[in-house]
């Protein structure tokens, strides 16, 4: 089981909902708003200083409009060299 946060598959997980944020045109303190967090919140979590449980990972894919099971089938990918 995998247990640190820098792990290359979450690090793809998060990579992926900034995205979508950004394409969405929006700034971290935005959708900070937007999911009743502050920006700090946000910044930890795409700066991997914070992990998302699975609520808050729905959470943040319903706010953005993004599919939470194409994140999680992100993290089912496995790249050459992982595990």
């Amino acid at each position: 089981m995998i247990k640190h946060i820098n792990h290359p598959k979450y690090e793809r997980l998060i990579a992926w909902l900034k995205r979508a944020r950004e394409e969405r045109g929006l700034t971290v303190r935005e959708l900070g708003g937007m999911l009743g967090e502050t920006h700090q919140f946000v910044n930890k979590v795409e700066t991997m200083q914070r992990r998302l449980n699975v609520f808050e990972f729905v959470q943040y894919c319903e706010v953005l409009g993004v599919e939470p099971n194409d994140g999680l089938a992100l993290l089912r990918q496995t790249s050459k060299g992982e595990v």
